[in-house]
């Protein structure tokens, strides 16, 4: 395989990791846990993982020799750079516990479990893929683990290979997956172990001990240089007001570091508009608003972000989506053979009337997606929704109908932009590098600890690698129970944005001066190569949540 010069020097990039997993580890127990909400529905649900306590790894002057392990590993969900860094320390990790162990790698996602689709993963093929983007090394799938069937199609093959732990690799919904087969397989002493690792450039998959999900960091270096570029432009040009949506459907995370990078005019945050209960008419006033101000001193440009997710926190189409959403899953078999026209018809016809009244405000292609577009778990497909067009078309009609904005010299011409795949299979920073193999190099010691239904942890991470805190929490301490497909399910609770975060407050305490002034930064793009402050800092995210 031809490689270029960068794909060159990175393979010879060897990650750091943090001192404690740098030889033998001892396991060192804490509290036991309890889930973050729904205390009692979550452990009746899950009797053999829950309470577990949360563990750290500290290096053991007394070592002795580990046996060898057979471990498993899936990709799942979405890409997010760095996976491929977590396989090679899972590999490495378990040579390291015995020279004879052996990892398999379970093709494109769950499925291949389900399905005995896999390779197994040699140091020749795990050479080829260290430091690199992507999930390709054996692929990834979004198939949810959830039925007794596949979890014991799943243990076939497992105990076919001499596997006894599975690393999977994901998001929430992933892990959720991990906790429930972790569950099944203690609870039928099947003598598998399941551990996860925290997976999403969406960077809602975190809390106290899980301080960033793997893939954020590199994602949004990259989304950052290319508004940056687009800024460049934008303040060369002086003609276009650019509005940039950014991927994250559950969570503004991505949009507030960009913002926090960048420096746009505007960044809408969707829970400051779901906590203000803003209209749309309100949203669209707010940016208009700034648009003219702008022009009146003579600055008919700018930049604008938005979260992928927007439409469904704006508190009137939150109510109409939640209701749809009730209304369709409880129907699935009434509307399963309707035609579109007939299925707007029955919608129309059991909607309450306030949510009729919001459909009808939309653009018809915005409500169509609404209503007819759903994904397999049938949830709106927000990432369809072109929410930047919907939003400039509002704000143009709105300032066409201002007098005083033409009489002031504006002009209003928007260009749009959705930068989604653009971050997924990057090249991981240094920063994801690291953090990514110290996930896998732990999940492999979390494995010879014995220990299931752990999330691989990595803590600490606003200092050197090297004085990174490992070590395991019990993925039922995440979880809570929430309402998916018109049904209560068990799930890992998604981190939102926190207006009383240090991240939102430093963005709402400079965004006026950002709204009015031309105050762009240029990131650039990502240094794997060069001085530690150039090339080995993690998000501002993170630097502003655990400044002391």
């Amino acid at each position: 395989m031809k490689k270029s010069a960068l794909q060159k020097a990175r393979a010879a990039y060897q990650p750091k990791l943090p001192i404690a997993l740098q030889g033998p580890v001892k396991v060192v127990e804490g509290h036991a846990t309890q889930s973050v909400a729904d205390q009692e529905a979550i452990k009746a649900l899950f009797p053999c993982t829950y309470g577990l306590p949360e563990i750290r790894f500290e290096k053991n002057p007394t070592p002795t020799p580990g046996k060898p392990l057979n471990v498993g590993v899936i990709l799942s969900g979405g890409q997010a750079p760095g996976g491929h860094n977590v396989i090679c320390g899972i590999f490495d990790g378990i040579k390291k516990i015995n020279r004879d162990s052996r990892l398999f790698g379970f093709l494109m996602g769950p499925d291949g479990l389900v399905k005995h689709r896999y390779i197994e993963l040699t140091a020749p093929i795990i050479d080829e893929y260290r430091n690199t983007g992507g999930f390709d090394i054996i692929g990834s799938g979004r198939t949810k683990l959830e039925t007794k069937e596949q979890f014991d199609k799943g243990l076939e093959i497992l105990r076919e290979l001499g596997i006894t732990a599975l690393v999977i690799i994901g998001g929430d919904d992933s892990n959720t997956n991990a906790a429930i087969l972790a569950e099944y397989y203690k609870a039928n002493n099947t003598g598998i172990q399941v551990i996860g690792c925290p997976k999403t450039i969406d960077g809602d998959l975190k809390n106290d001990v899980i301080e960033t999900s793997f893939g954020f960091d590199t994602a949004t270096k990259v989304y950052s240089e290319v508004i940056g570029n687009i800024q460049r432009d934008c303040n060369s040009a002086k003609k276009y007001w650019h509005f940039i949506k950014l991927m994250g459907r559950s969570a503004s995370h991505i949009a507030l570091e960009c913002a926090l990078q960048t420096q746009p005019n505007i960044c809408l945050i969707s829970e400051e508009i779901e906590a203000n209960n803003m209209s749309l008419d309100q949203v669209v006033d707010y940016i208009a608003g700034i648009v003219a101000s702008r022009a009146a001193d003579g600055n008919n440009f700018g930049t604008i972000l938005i979260p992928e997710g927007l439409i469904e926190f704006i508190p009137e189409i939150k109510r109409l989506i939640k209701e749809l959403n009730e209304l369709l899953g409880k129907n699935k078999t009434v509307v399963a053979g309707m035609s579109e026209e007939q299925l707007t018809d029955f919608i129309l016809k059991n909607l309450a009337p306030e949510n009729v009244e919001v459909l009808h405000k939309l653009p018809e292609t915005v409500a169509r997606q609404l209503m007819l577009d759903r994904d397999p778990h049938g949830n709106v497909q927000v990432s369809l929704i072109e929410t930047e067009k919907l939003l400039s078309g509002l704000v143009a009609d709105l300032l066409n109908t201002t007098p005083s904005f033409k009489e002031c010299g504006g002009k209003f011409s928007a260009q749009h932009h959705f930068f989604g795949y653009e971050g997924r299979c990057a090249d991981p920073s240094n920063f994801d590098a690291d953090y990514c193999y110290s996930l896998g190099f732990n999940a492999a010691a979390l494995i010879n600890a014995g220990v299931t239904g752990y999330m691989s942890s990595i803590r600490n991470l606003v200092k050197p690698a090297v004085q990174w805190i490992p070590g395991g929490i019990p993925i039922t301490m995440m979880m809570n129970i929430e309402r998916r497909n018109a049904e209560d399910k068990p799930v890992i609770q998604k981190a939102l944005v926190r207006l009383d975060g240090a991240p939102f407050e430093k963005f709402a305490a400079q965004r006026d001066e950002w709204a009015h002034n031309t105050c762009y930064i240029y990131p650039g793009p990502i240094q794997y190569f060069g001085p530690a402050e150039v090339c080995d800092q993690p998000s501002m995210t993170l630097k502003y949540e655990h400044k002391h």
